[in-house]
């Protein structure tokens, strides 16, 4: 796997490197600002781009900017996992709003867990979608009016918290100890609680997961 890591911080973006490395990634470019991940995206056509939120000029959302802009010129082609100093619900939101796949929201506390790390940037390549899960605590956690949300059972939202971190459902079952068929009618329940129905154009546990997001 082919990764481009951009951070303005020289010390986090070698240890992402180091990780990525480790774990058997190439890592075939780096960038400290938006406008050079963008020139080495370009040049090095990676599976994953892994970006910083703030870089310069502003340290305000160029890195998401820069994100949104390889989306839109590579489409899903090119994952794009972006890494947070602090839990930020509408930068999340922005990151796998289009509910097209293949992009990942991660606070930076994790990227010294090597196996988190990986696994999402992993997850993120094969098109699947990661929320931090303290993103994902808070969503869950937060007070608001009647949503479809609140229809759902208690087990039903821990599962829908799992989908919005990206497990699969065998991980989802080593998680809440539940056999294969129970994690697969929680599943079903979650789509049809939330209306969403199978379409050949829509991944719905990706929709899943942007209802959380929104709600």
């Amino acid at each position: 796997m082919r990764v481009v890591v951009a951070d303005d911080s020289t010390l986090l973006r070698e240890g992402v490197v180091r990780l990525l490395e480790e774990a058997g990634m190439e890592v075939v470019a780096q960038a400290g600002d938006g406008e050079e991940l963008l020139r080495k995206v370009r040049a090095h056509k990676p599976d994953v781009a892994v970006v910083d939120v703030r870089m310069p000029p502003t340290h305000t959302d160029e890195g998401l900017r820069a994100a949104e802009a390889i989306r839109a010129e590579h489409g899903t082609g090119i994952g794009i996992l972006v890494l947070s100093q602090y839990v930020e619900t509408t930068f999340a939101m922005k990151v796998v709003g289009d509910g097209a796949g293949g992009t990942g929201y991660l606070l930076k506390d994790r990227v010294d867990d090597l196996d988190e790390l990986s696994d999402a940037v992993r997850r993120v390549a094969r098109g699947g979608s990661v929320i931090d899960p303290e993103v994902v605590a808070q969503l869950v956690g937060r007070r608001r009016a009647h949503v479809p949300l609140d229809d759902l059972t208690e087990r039903e939202r821990e599962v829908l918290g799992l989908m919005a971190e990206g497990r699969s459902n065998q991980a989802i079952c080593d998680r809440l100890f539940l056999a294969p068929k129970t994690v697969e009618a929680h599943i079903a329940n979650i789509f049809s609680k939330l209306e969403l129905q199978p379409t050949p154009d829509d991944h719905r546990r990706v929709l899943a997961v942007l209802t959380l997001l929104r709600s």
